[in-house]
């Protein structure tokens, strides 16, 4: 009976979807359609939100994206004869097809993603040998034996676990570089990390020269080591305990798996999150990916390496004489061309590693550049989708993922269209404000339901509209560079570990706050031409509002450049862990609230705290994840405040010895399931209407507080060269 009624149910939404699409050209039956379809999806949303009734409302969201399509192609486009009209139209009926080519992709791969995978636990005599890659090239020391301590501190038998560190910033090359200065500090760094390594337990290595960047620096660590697996770690990408025993326990289960992905978490925020202030209150931008995405690839045998936070089988990676490299990004390069082999990979929905973020916006664009740079790499050198080996469904996978970061091109083009019509009167689409206004806007609050379903709690209306756009300005030259000469990018590290000192706008600003100014111009021409000429009034008004729409983007991009002050690097991590606060002889009981990379609070309750607090040092005591003997962490006391009747007290940590970074490991990196709580504590479903309220109110704050900062700028610098005059003239 379940199965008659799920064919009916699919026989109904086909009937629908054919008789919505091939309507005649009707606007009072396009509207009465449209209507009865966003009532059923939102009907089904709200009753039936998964399973088949999930599938049925998509369908019927993808007969008005079909109809729309129809109708733009057959009925919009201007004359041929029109150049002065039909490039610029052209081009916005080709970014609208790029967006729906992008939606039919994201329907096939996320439209029934995969569940969380069940763990797959060994015994402990199965458990294989594993060499932990941690490659790195200018990341500081201190960060560096923070990542190592908690990858030497896996719950894993210790005689089959090694601990490479292979840098990149000490190699013969550089310590003997003409630049004198350049070579001593490679020199010391060499010095700095073998003495770290051993005091860790860890191996150093490093090669004679910097050839293909981290591709190749990988491909050095699996020529000097000889496991059956290699987990691959950033350098600010610490693991938990259970990374390992989480992961390689897959392996066993298929001989011709190659790769075992888990999801990247970041202690801290994004420039996003960080200058418009949702890291606590909205999910992450890389949730969608790691929460969604990846698990829809997984379902296609198509989720990718990410760099980092995977564990991947050596007999795979010597099939292709190690970690591809022609491109700047070698994770995926390295994944397309195991994929086409017939080796398999895995995706594990739960973060087991948590590592640092850009914290500037240059440096959050540096690394989408690099990104985009490398994703065109592949689709030229690669091309997926007439890769050899792979399955349909990999090709469709690996195309979304490269074609992606095409985007720049048709934001741009979606961004300065409206601008077209108002600024040279120009037609690029030809239809009465009415029709316009009808089927644009019931394609664009389908498009949105349809991404409500798809991603849900995962990702907010217009958040990705912005992620966007805030990139495109900048990417569109590098996506355009690559395309040009393939081979030009080089791989360049991105700073992560940076701290903002005061309130200021970014070095790369500038281009927002012109388009901002240009947009708004745009909307004083959209009141004049309703002034000046009433008998346009209908297409004016619904290309203003477009242009409007991209003018509350663009003020809401304000916020994003302007640049909190920030001065630590990752945001505290809350805990609940009782310890001992004080110094050998004088314990007082307390409890370790939360915790970051830099500092903890503690609640010290007791007498005698006020001593403590005067001298400005003491130790918390604890009794570590692994067992043993208690850990004792020395700290500097940097604030304090009473609480009732306990005082919390603001440390700073003092790492002086290397069991000190073990300890430190412990407090922030051991426990995998506090980073599993604080995601799960952003993600819920504002809904399309609220969520979009919620945006606007968000875009009329950043947008003021943009133009403060660039006013107090501008005022700065007039200050600033008055004294500069002044000077000269004394």
């Amino acid at each position: 009976m379940s199965k008659l009624l799920l064919g009916l149910l699919w026989a109904f939404a086909a009937i629908v979807v054919i008789f919505v699409v091939s309507l005649p050209i009707n606007l009072q039956t396009h509207l009465i359609a449209g209507a009865v379809i966003l009532a059923l999806m939102m009907a089904m949303k709200l009753f039936r939100p998964e399973g088949t009734w999930r599938l049925v409302a998509l369908a019927l969201g993808t007969a008005i994206v079909m109809r729309y399509v129809y109708w733009r192609t057959t009925s919009t486009l201007p004359p041929v004869g029109q150049l002065e009209n039909f490039i610029p139209g052209l081009l916005l009926y080709l970014a609208e097809m790029y967006s729906v080519f992008m939606l039919a992709l994201s329907l096939f791969i996320v439209a029934k993603p995969l569940p969380s995978r069940p763990p797959m636990p060994m015994a402990e005599e199965d458990l294989p040998h594993v060499d932990v890659f941690i490659p790195t090239y200018n990341e500081e020391a201190v960060l560096l034996a923070d990542t190592i301590a908690a990858a030497r501190a896996m719950d894993y038998p210790p005689e089959r676990l090694t601990v490479w560190l292979l840098d990149d910033g000490g190699t013969v090359q550089k310590r003997n570089a003409d630049n004198v200065v350049a070579a001593e500090q490679a020199e010391e760094r060499h010095v700095e990390l073998q003495k770290l390594c051993a005091d860790l337990g860890a191996r150093y290595l490093t090669r004679e020269r910097n050839e293909h960047a981290k591709a190749g620096n990988l491909n050095n660590g699996l020529a000097h080591s000889s496991a059956a697996l290699i987990a691959v770690f950033d350098a600010d990408h610490a693991p938990a305990r259970s990374f390992l025993r989480e992961t390689v326990g897959y392996f066993s289960e298929d001989p011709r798996l190659f790769l075992v992905q888990t999801p990247h978490f970041f202690l801290n925020p994004d420039p996003l999150e960080k200058n418009l202030r949702t890291f606590e209150k909205m999910p992450s931008e890389n949730e969608m990916f790691y929460g969604i995405i990846q698990r829809g690839l997984d379902k296609w045998n198509a989720s990718f390496f990410c760099g980092s936070a995977a564990v991947l089988r050596r007999e795979a990676l010597e099939e292709t004489n190690g970690f591809s490299g022609v491109s700047i990004t070698e994770d995926c390069e390295t994944a397309v061309e195991l994929h086409s082999r017939g080796w398999n990979s895995v995706y594990v929905d739960k973060p087991l590693i948590a590592g640092l973020q850009p914290a500037t916006f240059a440096s959050f664009i540096g690394q989408r550049s690099r990104w985009a740079q490398g994703m065109m790499q592949i689709l030229r050198f690669r091309f997926p989708p007439l890769k050899r080996g792979l399955s349909l469904p990999q090709r469709l996978c690996y195309m979304s993922s490269t074609l992606f970061w095409l985007f720049p091109f048709p934001r741009t083009v979606f961004l300065f269209a409206p601008l077209f019509y108002l600024f040279f009167d120009l037609e690029i689409f030809t239809a009465s404000g009415g029709e316009f206004l009808a089927y644009t806007l019931s394609y664009m609050v389908v498009n949105l339901m349809m991404q409500n379903y798809l991603y849900g709690s995962f990702r907010w209306p217009w958040i990705s509209e912005l992620y966007e756009y805030i990139q495109s300005v900048h990417l569109l030259p590098a996506v355009v560079s690559v395309m040009l000469n393939p081979r030009k990018p080089t791989f360049k590290v991105t700073a992560k570990d940076e701290s903002i000192a005061s309130n200021r706008l970014s070095e790369l600003s500038r281009p927002f706050f012109v388009i901002f100014a240009v947009l708004l111009i745009g909307v004083a021409v959209t009141a004049w031409r309703v002034y000046a000429e009433p008998w346009k009034a209908d297409v004016t008004l619904v290309v203003g509002g477009w242009n409007l729409l991209n003018l509350i983007m663009a003020g809401c991009a304000l916020g994003v450049v302007a640049e909190r002050r920030e001065r630590a690097a990752t945001r505290r991590v809350k805990i609940n862990r009782r310890c001992q606060f004080g110094e050998e002889g004088n314990w007082l009981p307390a409890t370790i609230e939360d915790v970051s990379v830099n500092g903890c609070r503690v609640q010290v309750h007791g007498k005698g705290i006020t001593g403590m607090i005067e001298s400005g040092r003491a130790s918390v005591r604890f009794a570590p994840l692994s067992g043993g003997d208690p850990a004792i962490l020395p700290l500097d006391i940097m604030n304090s405040e009473k609480s009732g009747e306990a005082v919390a007290i603001g440390c700073r940590y003092v790492r002086s010895l290397p069991e000190h970074h073990r300890y430190v490991a412990d407090l922030l990196f051991a426990n995998a399931d506090q980073w599993s709580q604080f995601q799960s504590s952003r993600r819920r479903n504002p809904g399309v209407l609220m969520g979009t309220l919620w945006f606007l109110r968000l875009a009329l704050f950043q947008t003021s507080r943009g133009l403060v900062y660039l006013f107090r700028g501008m005022r700065s610098a007039r200050e600033q060269k008055g004294r500069a005059v002044s000077g000269a003239r004394t």
